[in-house]
């Protein structure tokens, strides 16, 4: 541990007190000696000037109150030693008169010096906060008029010189403990300002002793070049990002790096004057200016660019920084809170795109002797060598020929086509297992869009062939077959007709009309599987008029 600084002068050892050895309680004739013994041995104008300020009514009142009232020659004289050989022992002294303590304290921090514990002086300027609190203008009325009813001086009887006197002992106080300050390093000088600050206003929560305020707004009026520049570094790491957010995230990223530092650097050291607004109820101007002006590019960048990442970091910055600022905290709470949700809805997404390409995935190796892998995945469907992008297929059909000799059943051929615009795929296979499980994964994956596409045609207005029949929003047109003479064309409302599956093919017909229908092959007619879905879906809602209706 480091010794303790010992103190050579203080500021009361320029008391008139000290400089003629003269106690409250000596009388005029006393004192007027006292100054004559001095002069012999210190500078004669300084022994006069100290016995005219202890005997002049009006200059002895500042003097004593800059003094020990109410505290006994004796000990006066003890407290005057200590002060020299351990001036911060006097901080544990108890049962002293208020002022008398306070006076010796501001002189005890003459003894701070460049490598003074900055927790320990934090602490020391929270007691003699905390004690100029308990000043009291009749308290220390008394002391004075006890000494001076001793001394044979005139007492004082108004409370309100009292008082004009206390306010500069204060002001004095504040000026001691700058002083202090002033002889540490910048970011110790710093640290004591916050932590002394943080501790009397239990984190902005209290109000602050009155020493503490006059401090701070000390603090900042000196602070506020170094807070101006590097508030003026911020607002051009701003600008130069907004200029390269066209660019990507990667060319923004290194300026949000940078725009964090320095808003960190400007944030410690407007850390106690945000405390001590946010005690005040009042908003640091400064700090609101500048979080609105990060919160401002990191709106942009979600917003113009959709840089989530970097607004969610931005946002936080602002979140840690500038929780001091009551209107900051509580708006920027709400931007948190509304990209979280945002995140959380991509990272679902993205589980549930993930969910739906392992749901969708699948391959098998088709043929007996030479085999042919068949695949599917979200980059589409391959078969031989030719693979289909799942966005590019518009049409499917798949189904089973069963194959007997003699009545007798020798299997099954299973067939399962799908294409685009230009071309189809067609593969033949005859393991039902593969057949099943393929065909569930090509419905999740490129079906279900073609059921929607096929609602949003006929929402718009679009007819839809399929075989000999006509698929309209409202019903469909169906085929009258005449023994003799040309078929008729029938248009059917949905309540008309009724479906079933016969013979390999979906059929639909008119309910009072067995002689108007339409059969489409499963295995030969595109999206045959997708109609009947539709139209299915269609009859199980209730009232349904037009098929449209199911995207609502």
């Amino acid at each position: 541990m480091r010794p303790e600084r010992r103190l050579t002068k203080t500021a009361l050892h320029q008391s008139p007190f000290a400089i003629l050895g003269v106690t409250t309680r000596d009388d005029r004739r006393r004192i007027v000696e006292l100054a004559e013994e001095k002069s012999l041995e210190l500078d004669h104008e300084v022994c006069q000037k100290a016995r005219s300020d202890l005997t002049n009514p009006r200059n002895r009142l500042s003097v004593e109150m800059a003094w020990l009232p109410g505290v006994s020659p004796r000990k006066a004289s003890q407290l005057f030693d200590s002060l020299v050989h351990n001036p911060m022992a006097i901080r544990e002294e108890s049962g002293l008169p208020t002022l008398a303590h306070l006076n010796l304290l501001a002189a005890a921090f003459e003894a701070v010096d460049g490598e003074h514990d900055a927790d320990d002086l934090a602490e020391f300027i929270m007691e003699t906060a905390y004690l100029a609190e308990e000043l009291s203008p009749e308290d220390v009325l008394r002391d004075l008029n006890e000494d001076r009813a001793v001394s044979g001086f005139p007492e004082v009887r108004a409370l309100d010189q009292i008082e004009a006197e206390l306010n500069e002992r204060k002001r004095y106080y504040r000026i001691a403990i700058k002083d202090a300050l002033d002889r540490l390093p910048p970011m110790t000088l710093i640290q004591v300002m916050t932590e002394a600050v943080d501790g009397v206003t239990s984190g902005g929560e209290d109000h602050a002793p009155g020493l503490v305020d006059d401090l701070v707004d000390s603090y900042e009026v000196e602070t506020q070049g170094i807070l101006q520049k590097e508030a003026e570094n911020v607002h051009k790491l701003i600008k130069v990002a907004r200029e390269h957010a066209d660019s990507g995230e990667a060319a923004v990223k290194p300026y949000v790096d940078k725009l964090d530092v320095v808003a960190r650097n400007w944030d410690k050291i407007a850390q106690p004057i945000q405390l001590s607004s946010k005690a005040r109820g009042i908003d640091h101007e400064a700090s609101r200016h500048l979080a609105y002006e990060i919160r401002s590019l990191a709106i942009d960048l979600f917003n113009k660019h959709d840089m989530l990442a970097q607004s969610q970091r931005l946002t936080g910055l602002i979140q840690e920084l500038f929780s001091e600022v009551p209107e900051i905290a509580d708006r920027v709470e709400e931007d948190a809170d509304a990209l979280a949700d945002i995140f959380q809805q991509r990272q679902q997404a993205v589980a549930r795109k993930d969910e739906w390409a392992r749901e969708i995935s699948y391959r098998a190796e088709i043929g007996v002797m030479f085999k042919d892998t068949l695949s599917i995945s979200p980059q589409g469907v391959s078969w031989k060598g030719q693979n289909f992008p799942l966005d590019s297929i518009t049409r499917v059909r798949w189904g089973g020929v069963s194959h007997s000799v003699n009545g007798i059943p020798t299997g099954t051929t299973y067939t399962i086509a799908f294409g685009n615009r230009s071309s189809e795929a067609v593969v033949e296979l005859k393991k039902q297992d593969i057949y099943s499980t393929f065909i569930d994964k090509l419905w999740r994956a490129v079906c279900v869009r073609l059921l929607t596409e096929m609602l949003e045609a006929l929402k718009d207005g679009r007819d839809l062939h399929f075989g000999d029949a006509l698929l309209h929003d409202d019903g469909i047109t169906l085929v009258k077959r005449k023994f003799l003479g040309s078929n008729e064309k029938v248009r059917c409302s949905w309540g008309q007709v009724h479906v079933w599956s016969a013979d390999g093919s979906f059929c639909i017909g008119a309910k009072d009309d067995k002689k108007v229908n339409a059969g489409i092959s499963y295995i030969h007619g595109a999206n045959t599987h997708v109609l009947e879905q539709a139209i299915r879906m269609g009859f199980k809602k209730p009232g349904m008029r037009r098929l449209s209706e199911l995207l609502q």
